[in-house]
This record gives structure tokens, C-alpha cells and sequence, in this order.
């Protein structure tokens, strides 16, 4: 009898093993990521946008919200290219396979992006976005890819496409009654422009999709106001002559009048909400599947955008509305709420694993940011870095420890040579007339954060040095003489 019940005591435990809880299900991810959108745009970071997302807004409504989310920077003037590197590999800026040949990348890092750590674990994954200006062989360890640039007004040509893909991959799985875990890495080619908007919501924002460079889009009171921080031009030269985004945008080339930034903010919030509508299908599918309270969601851009604000257009800067970035997730065990975080972008991937259980692959240098969505914690870090150097060398740099953030710019062969030190506190907005870097009040402050950006330089392995810095022995990059040289045949 003893071995009757020690029998079905096995069988028991057997059972118990192959019919888990629904609780110990691995959870989805839906790993949201926009194209050039500033946190900015949403209501969920600006109260007074007239940008509609409700979809958007109920996840962050939903979720943990981080009011400080950053991109870390860029070497190249196409800022996604390095951002996108970051997500996919969980490294710093100077790490990165595809800066100076990975020279301070691990030569396995194609066996640690983001798709080949979720396949490992067992879990299906996907991807839809845009081609190009990305990191292609890690996207291509994804099972499924459906890439396509689509920056138009229709159905076929714009946002519904990617989210077409997505629901098409989602009934296939039904179909096949696939019960598999997912990551499904969900991109829009938008707002980047050419920011063709549908007609229904250009209407909407008092918006035209203006092509014509002779000549000036008409104004419309439904267009969303100027930025708080608009300026007419940059009171000195960003460092990067002939930038595509400063000059040759359609619909905005080297224009920084009110009629035409109005307009283009009108383009880009048409654009947002068309987003917004491809994510409610998803999220609607999702929950007539059943998987979406397992699912974690996350939202996020590559990085931010300027579009007039401090007189600036493109990406291609240090101020929060670009170095910044909306992040925000929902999912499990996540309860409602916002945190500073202090994250970057190249936290993902470790997030990711976190929440996941999946074991963070040694070659990641960024932070899980599963305590801070959980509530444990406020932060993942207190000191944060931003590098520009896609034009002119050294470039920009950022550093930000607490309310504190300074800028500097060191360009065009020393023609410009300034610095900026906000408190962000009380000048969120980082207006002009409120930089402290000359009042003699602040100089101890000053000192204090160029010590710690010349630290961050130090301990990130940044290549350069900027004027008032010590050279440290450092050898221009083959990049930088390249550039200096293109530039003087610009001039």
C-alpha cells in the first residue's frame, strides 16, 4: 500500500508540474519605440499639449512613468543609429559594436542583443520598424522581421502598417494555438519626418503636409501653439554646418517662423495620434487573446525632438526636450505611478531580463530598472551623460546630478566655445535668459558639475576632451579628422 501511495504521489507532483498556475506563466513583452518624438509632445509629460493619446496616456495612467529618461547621445548625426545600438545591446555609447570598429565591444556581443537572449529563453519573437539607421544583424536574430520605412498618409504608407504586422502576427499565433512566451519589438517609422499625416488628423491639428519651399503653409488657429522655449534661431552655432535636420527637413528647411513651426507641430502630433490608434488595435487584440494583463508594456523613442524649441529643428542637441526620451511601462506586479529613474535607454535590455527572469548577459553595462518600476526604488543612478559629436569635434556634453545639468559646446575649430548651467528645478525649460554658468553666485556649482562630467568622459571611455579639460594623452579619433576636414571645405 505504502508504494501505491508513493506512486501516486509522484504522479501528483507530475501533474502538479505539467498544469502550472496561470501565475507562473512567463510574461510578454510589447516593446513599444516611436521614431524622433519629444516627451514633450505627450500630455503625460506636458499637461498644455493639445496632442491627443488616449491609448498612450491610460498605459502611462496604468503604469510606472520615468521622468527622467535619456538617450545617453550619439557620435553620428543620425542619433538613432547609436540609440538603437543601445537598446538592442545594453551597452554605453563609446562601447557600441559600431563605434571605431567595437574596439571596446566584446566580439561575441551578436550572441547578447536583445532577440538572441529571448530566443534562448524559449520565447517567440518579432519585430516590425523601420529599415535602416539601426543595428541590422542584431535585428535580424529576431524570428520574424517585417521592417519597412513608412512615413505616409494612408493606411498602406504610414503607421497602420506596423501595426498591421504586428496583428497579423498576433492571429497567426492564434491559429496555431501557439502558447509560447513573446517579445514583440513594435516600431513606428514616425513622427521622423516626412511627417505625412492622414487627412482626418492633419484636419484635425490645422495641419498640411507642406512641400513647397518657395512659399509658406497657411496658418490655422487649431495648430498647436509654439513651445514655451521657442526662439526664432539658436543664439550661437550648434557645430554642425549643413545638418540635414537643421536644414532640409521638408515642410521646415532653414524656416524657424511661427506659421511654419506651428505647422510642423501640427504634422507631428497628427502623426503621434495615428500611433496611438495602431496601439489600440493591439492592446484590443491582445486582451481578446487573454495575454494582455500577462504582458509588460513598454514605451519609449529613440530619442527626443526639437521642432523650434530653443530655436532648433532636429535631434542633434543636449537640451531635455531631445536628450530626454518618454519612457514608461506597464505590466505585472507594476502598480500606477512616475519615479525619476535616471535611466537610459540602454537600460532595456537588463529591464527586460529582469522582469522576464532571464539572466542579464555579462556584456551589459546598463541597470535594471525593475526596482524602480516596482516601487523599491527612485533611481537606478544619480549622475547622468549626454555626448553630441556627429559634426564638428569635440562636440556637446551633458552631464545632470539632481536639479543640476550642464552643457557644453566646443565646435566649429574653437569658434564656439560655450558653456550652460541650469538648475532644472526651477528653470525646467532651460530657458536661455536663466543659464547660470557666468553668475559668480554659482561658480562653485559650475566647478562642481565640470568635475563631474570630465569624471563621466573619464569612466565611459569618451574619446575627446573639450577646451577647459586636461588632453589626457588621448589621440583624435580617425572620425574626427574626417569631420574637420569636411568641414573647412563646407566653409
Amino acid at each position: 500500500m505504502k508504494r501505491v501511495y508513493a506512486a501516486l504521489a509522484v504522479l501528483v507532483a507530475v501533474l502538479s508540474v505539467c498544469q502550472l498556475p496561470a501565475d507562473d506563466k512567463k510574461p510578454n513583452f510589447l516593446f513599444i519605440i516611436v521614431d524622433d518624438q519629444s516627451p514633450f509632445d505627450l500630455k503625460i509629460y506636458d499637461p498644455n499639449s493639445i496632442c491627443e493619446t488616449p491609448t498612450i496616456n491610460q498605459l502611462a495612467a496604468e503604469g510606472m512613468v520615468l521622468d527622467g529618461a535619456y538617450h545617453m547621445g550619439s557620435f553620428s548625426g543620425a542619433v538613432c543609429t547609436p540609440s538603437r545600438h543601445m537598446v538592442m545591446t545594453g551597452r554605453t555609447v563609446w562601447h557600441l559594436p559600431n563605434w571605431q570598429s567595437g574596439q571596446h565591444c566584446p566580439e561575441n556581443i551578436l550572441d547578447n542583443v536583445m532577440a538572441e537572449v529571448f530566443n534562448r529563453a524559449g520565447y517567440d519573437t518579432m519585430r516590425t520598424c523601420k529599415r535602416g539607421n539601426s543595428y541590422n544583424d542584431a535585428n535580424l536574430k529576431f524570428q520574424v522581421v517585417r521592417d519597412a520605412t513608412k512615413r505616409g498618409g494612408t493606411e498602406e504608407s504610414g503607421s497602420a502598417w506596423h501595426g498591421k504586422q504586428v496583428l497579423d502576427y498576433l492571429n497567426d499565433r492564434e491559429s496555431a494555438n501557439d502558447e509560447d512566451p513573446f517579445l514583440i519589438y513594435f516600431g513606428f517609422s514616425h513622427p521622423h519626418d516626412t511627417r505625412d499625416g492622414t487627412e482626418e488628423l492633419l484636419a484635425k491639428y490645422g495641419a498640411v503636409n507642406h512641400a513647397d519651399k518657395d512659399s509658406f503653409p497657411p496658418s490655422n488657429d487649431k495648430q498647436p501653439p509654439l513651445p514655451v522655449n521657442y526662439l526664432p534661431e539658436h543664439p550661437f552655432h550648434h557645430g554642425h554646418p549643413g545638418l540635414r535636420d537643421e536644414v532640409a527637413v521638408s515642410g521646415v528647411w532653414e524656416r524657424r517662423d511661427e506659421t511654419t513651426i506651428r505647422n510642423e507641430l501640427g504634422r507631428e502630433f497628427a502623426c503621434n495620434e495615428n500611433i496611438d490608434n495602431q496601439i489600440a488595435k493591439v492592446l484590443h487584440k491582445l486582451e481578446e487573446m487573454g495575454e494582455l494583463d500577462n504582458t509588460y508594456i513598454v514605451y519609449t523613442a529613440d530619442h527626443g525632438m526639437a521642432i523650434g524649441r530653443h530655436g532648433l529643428q532636429g535631434k542633434q542637441n543636449l537640451y531635455q526636450h531631445t536628450w530626454r526620451v518618454p519612457y514608461f511601462v506597464k505590466g505585472p506586479g507594476i502598480k500606477p505611478g512616475r519615479a525619476v529613474g535616471n535611466a537610459y535607454l540602454l537600460d532595456s535590455l537588463p529591464t527586460l531580463c529582469d522582469l522576464a527572469g532571464i539572466e542579464i548577459p555579462e556584456t551589459v553595462e546598463g541597470k535594471s530598472l525593475k526596482p524602480v518600476l516596482m516601487g523599491d526604488e527612485l533611481t537606478v543612478r544619480d549622475t547622468l551623460y549626454g555626448t553630441y559629436s556627429g559634426g564638428t569635434k569635440p562636440g556637446m556634453r551633458a552631464v545632470k546630478h539632481g536639479d543640476w545639468k550642464l552643457i557644453k559646446y566646443d565646435v566649429l575649430d574653437g569658434e564656439v566655445h560655450e558653456t550652460q548651467l541650469f538648475n532644472l528645478a526651477e528653470n525646467p525649460n532651460e530657458f536661455l535668459d536663466q543659464d547660470l554658468a557666468e553668475n559668480a553666485d554659482y561658480a562653485e556649482k559650475l566647478a562642481e558639475m565640470e568635475g563631474l562630467l570630465l569624471a563621466e568622459m573619464r569612466r565611459l571611455n569618451d574619446p575627446y576632451r573639450l577646451w577647459n579639460q586636461p588632453d589626457d594623452g588621448l589621440e583624435a579619433p580617425k572620425e574626427q579628422k574626417k569631420a574637420n576636414k569636411k568641414k573647412k571645405t563646407e566653409k
